[in-house]
């Protein structure tokens, strides 16, 4: 008989976390929890070195409970050490209300979520942006995003900026220059970070499209043009 995977959610919980680290120091800090279960969770910005087979105590809001690390990496400056832990067993799981919610909303995010990629699909074209911090006033980079659409982008970085992380994203529509909230929604490490555009209104989106279709075409007909 195949065991069916456990449900997992994928979110940004910010968690207390103590121990004894590998260094023979204990430590308490605050970290963050993603990819949560009833049984355990991936941890990020831990600040003590750990290895498997440790015993740690996490904190949610008043729940708290014993984890046993299972895995263990460096993923660098901005998110330190990651780890996936795992329930001892007999404790109570401190994320159980954030599980239920989650999961009886999916549904109809998944549907939201499919009708806005109907409306809105990525165009795999370099498109120049701005990146800065939450305010707009500090510049963090000025890059081309690979994957885009009116909703949002993907950007290559060897450090992508942590989960949750607020942003101000600016570029041009032709003589328009566009600046708008956004959000890190996606990190992955050593590769890049898939950005929301939470300030964009439809219009804006819809003219945004509009431009990577027409983008999208002629970069289909020039190359189309080198092979013949």
């Amino acid at each position: 008989m195949t065991n069916k995977p456990e449900p997992r959610v994928d979110v940004d919980l910010l968690v207390r976390v103590w121990g004894m680290g590998t260094d023979g120091r204990p430590f308490n800090q605050s970290a963050h929890a993603h990819n949560i279960s009833d049984h355990g969770a991936k941890l990020s910005g831990i600040q003590h070195p750990l290895a498997a087979g440790d015993v740690i105590g996490v904190q949610l809001g008043a729940n708290k409970a014993r984890f046993r690390v299972i895995w263990v990496i460096d993923a660098g400056l901005l998110q330190n050490i990651q780890a996936g832990v795992q329930i001892v067993e007999g404790q109570q799981c401190p994320w159980q209300h954030e599980m239920s919610s989650s999961q009886s909303t999916s549904s109809s995010r998944a549907e939201a979520a499919t009708e806005n990629q109907r409306k809105f699909p990525r165009h795999k074209i370099p498109f120049p942006i701005e990146i800065s911090d939450g305010q707009g006033s500090r510049s963090l980079m000025r890059t081309q995003s690979t994957d885009i659409s009116g909703r949002g982008c993907y950007v290559e970085t060897m450090l992508p900026l942590p989960l949750g992380k607020e942003l101000t994203i600016t570029f041009w529509l032709e003589s328009d220059k566009v600046t708008t909230p956004a959000v890190v929604r996606a990190c992955d490490g050593g590769v890049g970070m898939g950005i929301e555009f939470t300030g964009l209104d439809e219009q804006t989106q819809e003219r945004l499209q509009s431009l990577l279709e027409s983008m999208d075409s002629e970069t289909a007909t020039k190359e189309s043009k080198k092979s013949s």
